[in-house]
């Protein structure tokens, strides 16, 4: 089998991962056994291949295209997705996030080429050389994983899961699940009530699917139940009892998803108004909750160790595996990362904090600019007015969608309050999003994004920042500008003058500082760490 060499990927860092079973590479990279034909996950737990028969790969797509199927023990279609897809901003990571988005299923080719500003044949060239795998590859890998999950999660037709997943045909459905996975449609699915895999609950009622959302642990819980949960606008979202549930418009109708932390996942329940949405809905949410991020490896390049919560000295740290074309590198300074470590530390710091993205871009600016100057209680006061208002009824646990653009272009200054100039520039910027005078989508680079943001009236540096941090689930953008930041700071006795010290996570490192100025003003409790937990057992 002719393997595509990627040069961006270390040999021996994987082996490393691969003959350590380190669960924190799941998802980064794949191992292609030559003597097997097999593609693994690096935690496989099967006996570690010898060096001279393995090679690494960045994606499933490109271990596929050179002919390898995938494991069947270790399913490496369900590992987390690869964080360089946020951290990279070259042109293969955009292309891959709206890939994931189902922008090929949508508009073949062409319409990912031309979102992206390139040719179709400059992309495929690109992609092949970067990623070891072109467009229509990398979307059929996509296809693959989307059918296996309606095959075990749903009794819906064969002919309808080849449809819904995205095949052109019933013949193309099957050829590609035999490929990939080594057994028909029909065995998957019996295999099942054998065996539940790790990213299947149980088959669903019709209409309704109950996935196993994976992360790399650890995961900051407190800090993403606190955020969701004060954000959360009534009418369109809710958070009652430990689970979020939220309604967000699809390429093909709505969704409602209830997701809920369970220990090393997330359990989500989705309601598709059409299956063909379910991997677009999925990598939303995993946006939305930032799961394909590697806590270990920011926490370490900021100078704090996930098994002590101080400044990294006795703990294990992330791991890099791939080259200098990323922006992961070891820019952080040890000097610079010891200041971190101890301000954050000394004011109860929990590992595995995420950076929140966002399910609709376009909801999440004219959100941002409506609580403008105002606190997070009377923002949602104003936003659910909005949505009683503007949006849609549907049938469900929360009853309406998020007001469309067009809605609160022709509507907005009706029922929005407020100083006349602020709800003037709301109206303003939602006609540049009905117009399409202004695109928010995934494959956006940050300049460009900020750029088009600041040339709208009313929109200063802080929402620009804001909105690109999470509607591109940038990991490099310091809201340095952020009062509350800027209280953390001060409190952590950082200085955010040199503004270059963190990259490239200084997205992160806003997390951090605001988590760390709403725990002292006791608007945020914070849960106990797995070690003063353990400690207090």
């Amino acid at each position: 089998m002719e393997l595509v060499t990627i040069t961006a990927l270390d040999f021996e860092g994987c082996y490393r991962a691969v003959s350590t079973r380190d669960s924190r590479f799941d998802g980064q990279f794949f191992t292609a056994v030559r003597t097997t034909g097999i593609y693994c996950r690096p935690s496989c737990p099967a006996i570690t291949p010898k060096r001279a028969n393995v090679s690494f790969l960045p994606t499933a797509a490109a271990a596929q295209q050179a002919g390898y199927r995938a494991c069947r023990r270790c399913l490496p279609d369900a590992a987390p997705g690869s964080p360089l897809w946020n951290v990279r901003a070259d042109l293969a990571a955009r292309a891959m996030r709206l890939i994931g988005d189902g922008v090929i299923e949508r508009g073949g080719v062409p319409g990912l080429a031309a979102t992206l500003g390139y040719s179709q044949r400059q992309l495929t060239r690109v992609l092949t050389t970067e990623l070891g795998a072109g467009p229509l590859a990398l979307a059929r890998a996509h296809r693959a994983h989307t059918a296996r999950l309606l095959i075990q999660t749903t009794e819906m037709p064969m002919s309808d899961i080849a449809f819904a997943a995205g095949f052109a045909s019933i013949r193309q459905f099957n050829d590609t699940v035999r490929e990939v996975f080594a057994v028909s449609p029909t065995t998957m699915r019996t295999e099942l009530r054998r065996s539940p895999r790790a990213d299947v609950v149980a088959p669903g009622t019709p209409g309704l699917l109950t996935l196993r959302l994976p992360y790399r642990e650890p995961l900051d819980t407190g800090w993403l139940t606190w955020f969701l949960s004060a954000h959360a606008v009534a009418g369109t979202e809710q958070w009652e009892d430990g689970v979020y549930t939220r309604s967000l418009r699809t390429p093909h109708g709505h969704a409602t998803v209830r997701l809920s932390f369970q220990p090393g996942h997330v359990r989500a329940e989705l309601a598709l108004r059409d299956m063909r949405d379910l991997a677009p809905t999925v990598a939303r949410v995993r946006r939305l909750l930032d799961l394909d991020a590697d806590p270990l490896g920011i926490d370490a390049a900021l100078g704090i160790d996930a098994t002590t919560g101080a400044d990294g000295r006795g703990g294990h740290g992330g791991g890099r595996v791939f080259g200098s074309d990323d922006r992961s590198g070891d820019s952080a300074t040890d000097s610079g990362t010891a200041g971190i470590a101890h301000g954050i530390a000394g004011h109860g710091f929990t590992p595995g904090i995420r950076v929140p993205g966002c399910l609709d871009g376009s909801e999440l600016l004219l959100c941002t600019m409506i609580g403008q100057q105002i606190s997070v209680r009377a923002a949602g006061t104003h936003v659910a007015r909005l949505v009683d208002a503007l949006g849609e009824p549907i049938e469900g646990p929360v009853p309406r969608l998020f007001p469309t653009a067009e809605a609160v272009a022709e509507h907005g200054a009706e029922v929005l309050t407020g100083p006349a100039r602020r709800v003037a520039a709301i109206v303003a910027a939602a006609r540049a999003l009905a117009d399409g005078e202004l695109v928010l989508h995934s494959g956006r680079t940050a300049d460009d994004l900020r750029s088009d943001l600041l040339a709208l009236d009313g929109v200063g540096p802080w929402t620009a920042d804001y909105v690109t941090m999470r509607s591109l689930a940038d990991p490099d953008i310091l809201l340095d500008t952020d009062l509350v930041v800027r209280q953390g700071a001060a409190l952590a006795g950082i200085d955010l003058g040199d503004t270059t010290r963190w990259a490239p996570w200084r997205s992160y490192l806003s997390m951090h500082l605001w988590k760390t100025a709403l725990e002292h003003r006791g608007a945020l409790v914070r849960e106990p760490s797995p070690q003063e937990a353990k400690t207090h057992d």
